[in-house]
């Protein structure tokens, strides 16, 4: 029966300790396992993370400048201007999604989110469905008896 008091290690689950610096003849003397020269060869050697043996650290050879901003939103930007164009020679339909940006080419990644942007003249009453607006993109298309959709 197993008892606390009987249990043993698995065969060959533990090794012996590795003894070194105790003599030529433990086949561990001499160098004691630290090879031959260098700093990290001597007793007591403590070096620093990102210590560079004395030559300028990356971290200070690198300039350091400005601020990013983690939380910063990238957007893919698209005019009414070139909406417009778009409905005048491909005649698209006047209710655009965030999936007929990409398959009209206006975007070129699914994944990142899309801003109207105000640059250009709008005519025609269109229903879009984008991530962000710009004010004067948002007046465009409600002046001309369009509507606005942010998506989520």
């Amino acid at each position: 029966m197993r008892h606390i008091g009987n249990l043993k290690k698995a065969a060959g689950s533990t090794h012996a300790k590795k003894r070194v610096g105790r003599g030529e003849g433990s086949g561990r003397g001499g160098t004691s396992t630290r090879g031959a020269n260098g700093q990290k060869s001597r007793s007591g050697a403590k070096i620093r993370r990102g210590f560079e043996g004395g030559q300028m650290p990356i971290s200070r050879r690198l300039p350091k400048f400005g601020f990013t901003n983690r939380f910063r939103v990238d957007y893919q930007e698209v005019n009414v201007g070139r909406i417009q164009e778009l409905i005048d020679t491909k005649n698209i339909d006047t209710n655009l999604t965030i999936e007929d940006f990409y398959t009209l080419k206006l975007v070129r990644k699914r994944n990142v989110p899309i801003k109207i942007l105000g640059n250009g003249e709008l005519t025609s009453a269109i229903d879009i469905t984008a991530d962000s607006f710009s004010a004067s993109a948002k007046e465009k298309i409600e002046k001309v008896g369009g509507k606005v959709n942010i998506n989520g």
